[in-house]
Parts: structure tokens; sequence; C-alpha cells
């Protein structure tokens, strides 16, 4: 599995639920441009429409070489996934008012693109900045152990 791009933004902004992967419907030119590397999750989204998921706002850029039959950058994309994970995620972003964001996309083993998303709750400001602060008080809490080791 070789990790091609991420959404670091969607671990600070939203509480994690549940993960799911995907496989993603491209055309030729967006599967060079992603093998390249010029793929953005930065303000993508998952919607489920007609019982189908699609990712929207994926910025995958051009691919130079194309020239005419080049793809649009941010076109919808279908995402495969199975027809109850569809219903379940459906469901719970209706009721419950979760989202749907993309985490990184990959390449397999075989060679295909995947995706995976995951099914979000929005965390509130002071939840972000408890989040900081647990964090640099952790950071400095290893900072104190490899000094007192090093003295040793």
């Amino acid at each position: 599995m070789k990790t091609i791009a991420q959404n670091k933004k969607a671990f600070h902004d939203y509480e994690i639920l549940d993960k799911f992967e995907a496989g993603m419907a491209l055309v030729g030119s967006e599967v060079k441009s992603i093998r390249a590397g010029r793929v953005s999750l930065k303000d993508a989204f998952v919607e489920i429409l007609d019982g189908e998921a699609f990712l929207l706002r994926c910025h995958i850029s051009p691919y130079l070489e194309a020239s005419i039959f080049n793809h649009e950058p941010e076109r919808k994309r279908k995402l495969l996934l199975n027809r109850r994970e569809i219903h379940r995620l459906d469901q719970k972003v209706k009721a419950r008012g979760f989202s749907i964001v993309p985490l990184q996309v990959y390449m397999t083993d075989k060679g295909l693109f995947k995706i995976e998303i995951a099914l979000v709750r929005g965390k509130r400001e002071y939840e972000k900045k408890q989040k900081l602060k647990e964090r640099d008080i952790q950071r400095e809490m290893d900072r104190d152990v490899q000094r007192f080791k090093s003295k040793k």
C-alpha cells in the first residue's frame, strides 16, 4: 500500500467515528495524474445522491500530456461502495448530522487506487484547543524523559 495523498486537516477538524475503503471511478488522465501525486483532498467531501456515493471537490490536476482528452479537475467522481455500506452511511448522515470526508488516497499492491473515507462529527473549537494542549504536554514529557536518559 502506497499513500498518495492525505487529508491531515480532517484529523484536526473532525472526530473520526468509522472508516470505509472505497474504489473510485476514474478516467485515464486522472489515473496518470494521481500516480504522479497531483491530488488534493483538502476541501473534499462525500455526498450520497440517489443511492450512490460521490466524491466532491477533490482536486486532481490535469495531466499535461493528455492534451484535449483531459479531465475536469474538480468533477464529481463516483465511489464504488457496497450497497449496504452506502445505505448505512446515508442513514447516519441524515439522522444524526454526521459528515463523510476522505482521509487518504492510496494505491494497492495490484495497482488499484482506493480512497479511505470516514464518517465524522465536527469538533468544537475548545475540543481542538484541548487536543493541542495535550499534544504539547506529551511532547514536553517525552523531551524530559530523553534528557533524563541521556544524563545517565
